[in-house]
């Protein structure tokens, strides 16, 4: 099973994966179809667990006790938290459900590890079918106040956030809790400048697609549901597909896409981009961002805007497929957003997404310290991609990560540059094979990497070629969202002291993952049952410590927009902790030394000070921070006004930072004449690296 995680992985899960199935945004074009109209809302018949689905729990139940890299026994203590994680899925905003439901079913929170042992899904079932009563129920009301606009003078308030909220003891108070929700969905439309007629039947529209949405989930969505409560509890990368859904991941593996090139999920009443797709359009944009939440879909330049609120991934993938040269606009509400601000419409034009605009690029930048100019290479890496087919046939100029930068290396050493930097802001990972090769560029033959199985069995991975292709100054500018592979290449250069890491501390994923196909184990059952997506092994630094949770902590820190607490590893509640183990044996290089590292950091907090644009991005980010923490918002029209204007303008002052230095069109296609857009932290790096040459310079010459 080893060797086949070793050349297996590396392709599928070594890049920062999305934790729940997948869909993408792309393929053939088909029709928007027309939207329903609101109806009475009617259940069917209770839900019920198959024979089929108790016998896969139990075997789940079985894997994920026994091969999980996390030897968690099934416990009470377990069961309490996959009881929560499931409460959390089925009524997450705590709307539906009253205080007295969800207290009857507290006789069930240690007894879900017995039941899953032995294949009892009654609780389960119990539970998603009470909801379902009181989302019927909830729907009525609904309905009976959405039939016209909602007066927005009264000084009201409504916290956004109801993760601390307590369910609501009486309907009444339910009442009054849904009166503020649907104010405040009411006043997010008139702040888009919509007449009252417009407002309503968007909102009849909205919990229309919702009715149809709960309609729609069977006992198959259910039991995915309660699994991944589960597998979840164990680590965020750990999930349960179910057949439909096992499908749909395995399809969007494939490199040939046609589309806006992004990856979906549902994510509460919205969908989420839980990928953007190197190359594609999205990417190229920069318009659209991992998180981003997509509220509606139009056709072309013209088209209506179709309300997607709470409708399924399916339905919003058909909207935003199509072929290559038609336009899709999407309203889409930013994970950075901050309370009462308003969604953003982007346009795009759908393409081919071909596997050569995925690959690094180059450029060459100028940066000028204390009057002395500096050219500085560029080479920024958007994953880590290698065609391993070509690979295996020994295919001349196969595309990898490795032979391209390399080149691009060659031709810089050509341009006289006077540093590299290697940028990998984003970079969600890639290819194992990759990092490693990558990594050996830049350092004689050595270990590169640790990976440990759960019964801490440790395999050394080394480079072992003794050449080195590039051996000047070097820095890897690295921030919250560069993941797995990203982080194992900063990690091993940060170690030998081959160069500076600067930038924002990484994601913090250093765990592998596995595809189970649960036929295997049921061999009998007539139908397919599903797929397990199961973390194995861990990654730790030739240092012996482990990437995962802390990531990579820069040289030097860059402010950052993004929190630990936020996003990355750290703000998963289930994530394998950080550890260490031994360290392997490696030979540091004498490029980087504590004293330089001191001079470099006291030279950037200086610029932090005095340049002009870099202390107002570091306040405009403090305040952005600040202000995301406030997540009570007026249900006064005046007021709300204030609030949405403050909260976009704080927004874009957040989002100076960018990684797109060239102006492109609509097609994302660089244009040639337009004037370049100034990346401040990459103006920074080069600044750094300047600093560092000179440093060096200056220790050599004493």
């Amino acid at each position: 099973m080893k060797k086949y995680l070793v050349t297996l992985l590396p392709v599928l899960m070594l890049s920062f994966q999305p934790d729940s199935p997948l869909n993408g945004a792309t393929g053939q074009a088909t029709d928007a179809g027309a939207v329903s109209r609101p109806t009475s809302f009617t259940l069917a018949t209770d839900l019920k667990p198959s024979i089929s689905q108790e016998k896969v729990e139990v075997q789940v139940a079985k894997l994920l006790t026994q091969y999980h890299y996390r030897k968690v026994p099934l416990n009470d203590s377990l069961s309490s938290v996959v009881w929560d994680n499931y409460l959390k899925e089925v009524d997450g905003n705590k709307t539906y459900l009253l205080a007295s439901d969800v207290a009857s079913f507290e006789k069930y929170r240690y007894q879900i590890d017995d039941a899953l042992i032995n294949g009892d899904l009654t609780a389960a079932y119990d539970l998603y079918n009470l909801f379902r009563k009181r989302y019927a129920e909830r729907s009525e009301f609904i309905k009976a106040q959405i039939t016209k606009p909602f007066t927005f003078t009264a000084d009201e308030t409504f916290n956004t956030d109801r993760e601390k909220a307590a369910w609501p003891k009486t309907v009444e108070e339910q009442n009054e809790l849904w009166l503020k929700i649907l104010k405040n969905q009411e006043l997010e439309l008139r702040l888009g400048n919509r007449k009252d007629s417009v407002v309503t039947a968007t909102m009849k529209q909205r919990y229309a697609n919702l009715d149809k949405a709960i309609n729609r989930v069977k006992s198959a969505d259910v039991f995915q549901i309660y699994m991944n409560s589960f597998a979840e509890s164990l680590d965020p990368h750990t999930n349960y597909f179910s057949p439909n859904s096992a499908d749909r991941f395995n399809q969007e593996m494939s490199q040939s896409l046609e589309g806006i090139g992004a990856m979906l999920q549902e994510d509460g009443e919205y969908i989420k981009i839980t990928s953007v797709l190197p190359g594609g359009p999205a990417f190229k944009s920069n318009l659209l961002k991992t998180n981003d939440k997509i509220a509606g879909v139009a056709q072309g330049d013209n088209g209506a805007m179709v309300n997607t609120m709470n409708w399924q991934v399916d339905e919003v993938v058909k909207l935003i497929k199509g072929p290559k040269g038609t336009v899709v606009r999407l309203q889409v509400v930013s994970p950075d957003a901050l309370a009462g601000a308003p969604p953003k419409e982007i346009r795009l034009v759908r393409e081919k997404i071909k596997l050569e605009e995925q690959r690094a690029k180059k450029e060459v930048i100028e940066v000028s310290d204390n009057g002395k100019p500096f050219k500085i290479g560029v080479i920024n890496i958007p994953m880590f991609y290698r065609d391993f087919e070509g690979a295996r046939k020994r295919e001349e100029g196969f595309s990898s990560t490795t032979s391209d930068v390399k080149k691009f290396i060659d031709e810089l050493k050509g341009e006289k540059v006077d540093g590299i930097v290697i940028d990998l802001r984003d970079n969600g990972g890639g290819s194992l094979t990759e990092a490693i090769d990558l990594t050996g560029l830049f350092i004689p033959n050595g270990p590169v990497v640790q990976v440990r199985e759960s019964n801490g069995e440790t395999e050394v991975y080394t480079d072992p070629d003794p050449s080195v292709t590039y051996d000047g100054p070097m820095a890897v500018l690295v921030n919250r969202f560069s993941a797995s592979a990203s982080e194992i290449f900063a990690a091993a250069i940060q170690d030998y002291k081959r160069g500076i890491i600067v930038g924002g501390q990484t994601f913090g994923k250093g765990t592998v993952q596995t595809l189970v196909d649960l036929n295997r184990f049921l061999p009998k059952d007539p139908e397919k049952v599903g797929q397990l997506k199961m973390t194995i092994q861990k990654f730790y630094r030739i240092n012996g410590s482990s990437t995962q949770h802390k990531g990579v902590t820069p040289d030097v820190q860059f402010p950052s927009a993004f929190s630990a607490e936020e996003y990355g590893e750290s703000s998963q509640p289930s994530a394998l902790p950080w550890d260490q183990i031994k360290s392997t044996r490696y030979e540091q290089s004498r490029a980087v030394d504590d004293k330089i590292l001191a001079r470099l950091r006291d030279r950037f907090d200086q610029r932090l000070k005095s340049d002009p644009e870099l202390k107002q991005l570091a306040q405009d980010l403090a305040d952005f921070k600040k202000a995301k923490e406030n997540t009570v918002v007026s249900l006064q029209e005046a007021k709300r006004r204030k609030e949405r204007d403050e909260a976009e303008r704080k927004r874009a002052a957040a989002t100076k930072v960018s990684q797109v230095t060239t102006s492109i069109d609509e097609t994302g296609t660089p244009s040639p004449t337009a004037k370049k857009k100034k990346d401040l932290y990459l103006t920074e790096t080069g600044l750094l690296l300047a600093d560092y040459i000179l440093a060096v310079n200056l220790a050599v010459n004493k």
